[in-house]
């Protein structure tokens, strides 16, 4: 990781764009669980091998559209099935109907269990409202705005970029820019003055080709150098470590003559 000194000051930034699961709150842990079981007990009943690993989540699934990240890893095991529509039931073989099998046990767990943000990134939200910098999210998971909502924090962004809109205006997955590239035009900034900020090699890949001025990777168990290939330009371990460098405005009562 980098020294403290040499952390950049994201205030300095028209917006940062934040990645949510992973990121904002721990909802990839979630989504982990969630793949591992479904996956364990397709793979079981297709007798598909290798067996599905942690490895594959991050290799495959990370970061992508639903549907986008079923399809990548049948095709990683030479399984091809029907692609299916949106609405198929989970029971269907299809690649929609599998990823709706996922989606079942991850919004059981939701539910159930709650989630909330993690401590560094609420206080990076914090330092960066203080600051008057504009933020926004971009995620690949039709679960965001539930998800922000239950964090309890929906009412911190203006934009929301997510898997809905992406799949409404047929915007390509990550790795591909379009969907960091359209939360920018939603937010009315340019990306090449503007920051991002991704836990995914396929989100650190998508951001850097939209041409944003910095790409900051959070490593939550991808690996910092796999950050830095993808394209992050800073990896950190939790965003508390930016906190101190975000500028705050001084108020008129604290200067002094």
């Amino acid at each position: 990781m980098v020294s403290t000194e040499a952390l950049p000051d994201l205030s300095a930034y028209d917006a940062v764009l934040f990645d949510l699961d992973g990121v904002l709150t721990p909802t990839a842990e979630v989504h982990m669980h969630a793949w591992q079981t479904m996956f364990e007990a397709l793979f079981a009943a297709w007798d598909i091998t290798p067996p599905y690993t942690e490895r594959d989540y991050f290799d495959h699934l990370d970061g992508k559209k639903r549907y986008d990240g079923v399809a990548s890893l049948l095709r990683s095991r030479d399984v091809e099935v029907p692609w299916g529509d949106p609405s198929d039931p989970v029971t269907a073989d299809t690649v929609c109907g599998i990823g709706n099998r996922k989606n079942v046990v991850f919004e059981t767990v939701l539910r159930d269990e709650g989630i909330a943000p993690y401590p560094g990134s609420l206080a990076l939200l914090d330092a960066l409202a203080a600051a008057g910098t504009a933020v926004a999210v971009v995620s690949s998971s039709k679960n965001a705005e539930e998800v922000l909502a239950v964090a309890g924090i929906r009412d911190r962004f203006a934009v929301v970029m997510d898997g809905v809109i992406a799949e409404r205006d047929h915007l390509a997955s990550k790795p591909a820019p379009d969907v960091f590239v359209e939360a920018a035009r939603m937010l009315d900034v340019d990306p090449a003055r503007s920051a991002a900020v991704e836990d995914a090699l396929s989100g650190v890949a998508s951001a850097a080709a939209g041409g944003f001025s910095l790409v900051v990777g959070v490593d939550r168990g991808a690996g910092e150098q796999a950050l830095t290939d993808a394209g992050a330009h800073v990896v950190v371990d939790d965003l508390s470590e930016l906190v101190a460098a975000v500028t705050t405005p001084t108020r008129p009562e604290e200067t002094t003559s």
